[in-house]
This record gives C-alpha cells, sequence and structure tokens, in this order.
C-alpha cells in the first residue's frame, strides 16, 4: 500500500506563491518559514518525497529547493540523515506602534507584567511569588480526585459565572478568612483580576459611567484596562492612610487596595473606609476592592474585608495569582445582585467560561483545606523574606527607607533626596544583573513625585533570595 502523507512524515505547512516559478516560490516560502522561527534551528525539515507529494510538484523541485537553501545556509544536510534547519537567528523586524519606553527601558506597561526572571541573574520585581513553592502535590493529588469523580458535563462548556462547587467553596472561604458577605450565586469566576476589572469597565461603561477613580499611585496596567473600556480614569491620591476617600471623586466607581495598597503599602484607615462607603450608598457609586494579597500580614490579623461592610455597594475582588501563581488564571468577583447578570454576561460573551478543570481543582484544595495550609506556609515564608529585607537594608543601606505596613509581597523604597535617583539605580541594577521596578512607573503624572523602588520580595526562587538581596545592597550603597 502506497504511503499516505496524513500518516508519515514530517508535517510543514507552506504557501508557495504561486505568481513565480514553482522551485522560487518555494525557496522563498522556507526561507520565509526559518527566517521568522516558524522553522526552528535544528528542526528536521520533510523528505523530498513527502513534501513533493504534499505540495504537488514534481520531486526534482523540491530537491533543487533544498539544494540552494544548503548553499544558502538555511539548511544543513548529512548522507543518510534527514535534512536539518541550520543554526540561523530568526528574524526580529521592529513592529510598528511599539510601545515607548518606561523608565526602566522597557515598554511602559511592563514591571509585574513582564515575563519575570528571564533576562536576569536576580529577579525583585514586584507582582509575583515565589514559583518554586507552587503546591505541586497537593495540586496533583486534587487533580486526580477531580478526574476520578467528576462526570462527562465537567468538560463541557458551562455557567459563565464559573463551577458551583468553586463558587460555593469560595462562598464558605471568603466568610471565613476575609469577612466578605458572600453568596455562591453573587460570585463569578474570572480568568485572573485583570479580567474581571475589564468586565466590570465595559458593564460599567454600557450603564453610563465615564470615569473611574484609581489609586495613584498605582498599578499602571491596570488603568490601561480601564481606559480600554473606553473609561476616564480619576487620580485618587494616596498617602500613609491610604487612599484619600474623604475627597469625593468625580467618578461613578472607584478601585481600592484597602488591605495593602499598591505599591505604597499602607492600609486604609478606618475613617476613610468608612468614607468609602458612605460615597457609594450617597451617590450611587461602586466601589471595587482589589484584595491581591489581603491574606498576607505579618504583625497582626488582617484586616476583614471592606465588601463585608457594604455587600450591596462593593465589589470584592480576588485571585490565586498571588497565593498559588499567576498562570493559573483564577479569579473571582462577589458582586451586588444587581451586577451579577451584566457581568455574567460580559463573561459569556468574552471568552464563554474560565476553564473548568482548574476550578474544580482549586474547589477541592479549598474544601480539603490545603489551600489554608498552603497559605499559612506562604505567610510565614514571605513574613521571613521582609525582615531579611529589612534587616539587610538597615545595615547596609541605611539612607533607604522602608515605606508601608507589614504585609504582602512587596515593599516600597524610598530613595533619599541627596542620592541617586530612580534611572542611576535602575542602571546600577541592570549592570548587577538586577531586575527591579522604579515607583515613577506607577504614577500618571511622575513629575515632582517622590523617588523609590517598588520591590517584590516574594518573586526570586527561595534558592536565589540571598544573592538578590546582595546585589540589592550593592546597587543602593553609595557615598555620602
Amino acid at each position: 500500500m502506497a504511503k499516505d502523507w496524513t500518516s508519515s512524515g514530517v508535517d510543514l505547512h507552506l504557501e508557495p506563491d504561486p505568481s513565480g516559478g514553482r522551485r522560487d516560490a518555494l525557496e522563498r516560502a522556507l526561507r520565509d518559514a526559518i527566517r521568522t522561527g516558524r522553522l526552528a534551528p535544528g528542526a528536521a525539515v520533510p523528505s523530498t518525497r513527502a513534501l513533493a507529494a504534499q505540495l504537488g510538484v514534481a520531486r526534482g523541485t523540491v530537491t533543487a529547493a533544498y539544494d540552494q537553501l544548503v548553499a544558502e545556509g538555511y539548511l544543513t544536510a548529512r548522507q543518510g540523515a534527514a535534512t536539518r534547519v541550520a543554526e540561523v537567528r530568526p528574524a526580529e523586524p521592529e513592529p510598528p506602534g511599539t510601545p515607548a519606553p518606561g523608565p526602566s527601558g522597557g515598554p511602559a506597561w511592563a514591571g509585574s507584567w513582564a515575563p519575570a526572571g528571564t533576562e536576569s541573574a536576580h529577579d525583585l520585581r514586584p507582582g509575583r511569588p515565589d514559583l518554586g513553592t507552587f503546591p505541586a502535590s497537593a495540586w496533583l493529588r486534587s487533580t486526580r480526585r477531580v478526574l476520578t469523580s467528576a462526570g462527562p458535563e465537567a468538560h463541557a462548556l458551562g455557567d459563565p459565572r464559573g463551577r458551583p462547587e468553586l463558587r460555593a467553596a469560595l462562598a464558605d472561604y471568603l466568610r471565613r478568612v476575609r469577612g466578605v458577605d458572600a453568596d455562591p450565586e453573587r460570585i463569578v469566576i474570572t480568568s485572573g483580576y485583570a479580567q474581571g476589572l475589564g468586565l466590570l469597565a465595559r458593564v460599567l461603561a454600557d450603564a453610563g459611567t465615564s470615569a473611574i477613580a484609581m489609586e495613584e499611585p498605582g498599578h499602571p496596567y491596570h488603568r490601561m484596562i480601564v481606559a480600554r473600556a473606553g473609561l476616564g480614569v480619576v487620580p485618587l491620591p494616596v498617602d500613609d492612610l491610604g487612599a484619600r476617600t474623604d475627597l469625593p471623586p468625580e467618578a461613578g466607581a472607584m478601585v481600592l487596595t484597602p488591605a495593602h495598597q499598591y505599591p505604597a503599602g499602607a492600609t486604609l484607615a478606618p475613617t476613610r473606609r468608612r468614607a468609602a462607603t458612605a460615597w457609594a450608598r450617597e451617590t450611587g457609586g461602586l466601589v471595587v476592592e482589589d484584595d491581591y494579597d489581603g491574606e498576607f500580614r505579618y504583625d497582626r490579623l488582617p484586616v476583614g474585608s471592606l465588601q463585608g461592610t457594604a455587600p450591596g455597594h462593593v465589589v470584592y475582588a480576588g485571585t490565586a495569582s498571588k497565593t498559588l501563581a499567576p498562570a493559573l488564571r483564577l479569579g473571582w468577583m462577589v458582586l451586588p445582585s444587581a451586577l451579577v447578570e451584566p457581568v455574567a454576561e460580559a463573561k459569556r460573551l468574552a471568552d464563554a467560561h474560565t476553564p473548568s478543570l482548574g476550578q474544580l481543582v482549586l474547589a477541592d484544595l479549598i474544601t480539603g483545606h490545603a489551600y489554608d495550609r498552603h497559605v499559612r506556609a506562604a505567610r510565614l515564608r514571605y513574613r521571613r523574606r521582609r525582615d531579611a529585607l529589612v534587616e539587610a537594608l538597615r545595615r547596609r543601606a541605611p539612607h533607604v527607607r522602608v515605606l508601608g505596613v507589614a504585609a504582602g509581597l512587596h515593599a516600597l523604597l524610598l530613595l533619599p533626596d541627596d542620592g541617586p535617583g530612580e534611572d542611576e539605580v535602575m542602571a546600577r541594577a541592570a549592570a548587577r544583573g538586577l531586575a527591579l521596578q522604579p515607583l515613577g512607573e506607577f504614577w500618571q503624572r511622575p513629575d515632582g513625585r517622590p523617588r523609590g523602588l517598588v520591590v517584590g520580595y516574594s518573586t526570586p526562587l527561595q534558592s536565589g533570595y540571598t544573592a538578590a538581596l546582595d546585589a540589592l545592597c550593592s546597587v543602593l550603597r553609595y557615598k555620602t
């Protein structure tokens, strides 16, 4: 029986331009595939017989094209072995509309949303947990239980609000741990906090909201999400008592990080918590509570959620990105009743629903209390890391102030006025292979603002944390 290309050989998709000769067109298509990296160095290409059959050309045409590319250095050929792609560096054209560099030399949206740990020897950028501590064994046990017990419907499209098992587990957990007024019927599971914020922004825009107040300084990526929905961003000043909710914003909603302000590190003062909910009640506005690291308080019990004091006016938003891993893309919102249906519909139109398997595994982790155990262990681990950071700076860079309460996964380091500025510190850090994020990237208008660094002490693997601290202290040391 003759061999069929559908069941043998090496698959390769090529679309030679039919306007030229067959051999020339094939050569151009192969060159483009190699230059763009679609054919990686070392990859085997199909045999001349197989590719000729696939393209409907003479085998001699393919042989001649291969010979030409071997001569040009794109392919390598050895007798008795497959023809392979040579070590050719893929072309890297500058795409139109590349974002302008931010203060650190990277895109303005970079920092915690840039891939961490890929180009630096030491990574102290904020926004990521220690991925080496992911509870792989517990996750695997829960996955096995889920796959054994879940019915076939678990693999079908479901409720855009999310799996009922996870919504029920989260309702119990959030009531118990964070003081949230949680009902499974008012929970929507999202693909991370960022998606949840985007869904809310679109729903609010559709309802007539024109602007959202966001903390200043605050997360630049989150501001971009709100702006992409067509909403204006009103700066909400932050001081050592948290966001200035005592200054009512000209906006239809406000986004707060009350447990641990990002990046300044303050906890929202009780008077300002009351002012935020009073503003929402009096104006019909909405408060969005971003509780991304609310579980991690080191000097006292974590402050309870703001949502628990005004569930009809506050959206509680959380995520597993900081407790487990950002790649899981698991987040949740506890919504006022009036917002459940429009947010669920926005979720359905965005991506139908968040993948079920991850939801079911997280639900099993929570109900079996493996999630609690992991968070408790992480809390101890990160507290020790923060203590080590504070002590190292006290001894080796006493001119640098550490701001914020003992909580979360990051610390704000304030640079002295008479020392090197952010640009110089970032240049020193780059020379030492140290990735940092300057405070200037968090301001909408950075001119005249305090100078500092936002350090993610949770980011490095445990084995590399001491070396990262040493690099940081060396970069911050200067002669007075």
